[in-house]
């Protein structure tokens, strides 16, 4: 078998990406994502052989959380000054089930043989790329909806996908759904 490219993330519902959707100020250079596509990546963990998946399948099941709400609010972009290369939703501030639920999945990685991205981790729903487009072009946007307020989002699971780039975008595939504890 393959290595697949892997990452685990969380699924805003479908009411809160038709709400994304309607965020399409429609600029030049700025590819906005499709309503399917929108998750909140928990851990990327790259090209993954089919035994350490194996290893990681057994060590995702394993994790135990209970269902939270997500506040999901803020625009803004990657990086902050300079050409935008992302426009995110943001997550509120400072939410320690996320960040928990984050510091698990990258310890039953790292627990499985694989080395997820170890950068610091900022959570965010990616809403465009950005191609050669000035800052100066998506400010009134950006200024527009900075304070842009999706509410809150149950989490109540989260899935690990495997990801196929195309030069049509990303294609993603569930691989796996982790639910929540039962209350």
């Amino acid at each position: 078998m393959q290595a697949k490219r892997l990452f685990v993330s969380l699924e805003p519902p479908a009411s809160i990406a038709e709400a994304l959707v309607r965020l399409d100020p429609r600029l030049p250079g700025v590819r906005w994502t499709a309503a399917e596509q929108f998750h909140l990546t928990l851990a990327f963990l790259g090209k993954v052989p089919a035994e350490a998946e194996e290893r990681l399948r057994d060590q995702l099941l394993g994790i135990q959380f209970t269902s939270f709400f997500l506040p999901l609010r803020g625009i803004g972009t990657f990086p902050r000054k300079g050409r935008p290369k992302i426009v995110w939703l943001g997550v509120g501030r400072g939410h320690p089930h996320l960040f928990q639920l984050h510091k698990r999945v990258t310890d039953a990685a790292l627990a499985a043989g694989i080395e997820p991205d170890l950068r610091p981790w900022h959570p965010s729903i990616q809403r465009a790329g950005c191609q050669d487009v000035a800052m100066q072009s998506i400010q009134p946007f950006l200024r527009a909806d900075e304070e842009f307020d999706a509410g809150l989002v149950r989490i109540d699971s989260f899935r690990l996908k495997s990801s196929w780039l195309t030069p049509a975008g990303s294609v993603y595939t569930i691989e796996l759904i982790v639910p929540a504890a039962a209350a």
